[in-house]
């Protein structure tokens, strides 16, 4: 994986090999947060984290700067602590997510995809903790 500037929004990750649907594409290296740790985070840094089994995670890189998409090509599984390719992924092409699916605590945000299906708004409407 390969972190640069992305045409979605600020950094992205990239591929910088082939990968077949169904292949890992990316590992998580998280970081489990207090619900004190997760309040005390800037706005910023609450964009890069979820809420799953319960707990807060924080994303550490190259993963936080996984986009999302209306139109991903890796769903997350995060039992396995990974995404994976939901179809296949071209060397030099922005790996993407959708961040619905994610579990970002109160998500709304604009979307910036330019998908030809995007849905204009990010959102989680579930509020955790």
């Amino acid at each position: 994986m390969t972190v640069k500037n992305s045409k979605i929004h600020g950094k992205g990750v990239f591929a910088n090999r082939n990968f077949k649907k169904g292949e890992v594409v990316v590992n998580y290296h998280l970081k489990q947060l207090t619900k004190k740790e997760y309040d005390s985070l800037s706005e910023t840094e609450k964009h890069f984290t979820s809420f799953q089994e319960g707990r807060y995670w924080l994303f550490n890189s190259p993963e936080r700067y996984v986009n999302h998409s209306c139109e991903p090509n890796v769903n997350p599984n995060f039992k396995e602590r990974n995404d994976f390719a939901i179809k296949d992924i071209k060397i030099g092409e922005e790996i993407t997510t959708d961040y619905r699916k994610d579990g970002v605590p109160g998500l709304k945000m604009k979307c910036t995809c330019g998908s030809k299906i995007c849905k204009g708004i990010i959102e989680n409407k579930n509020q955790y903790g």
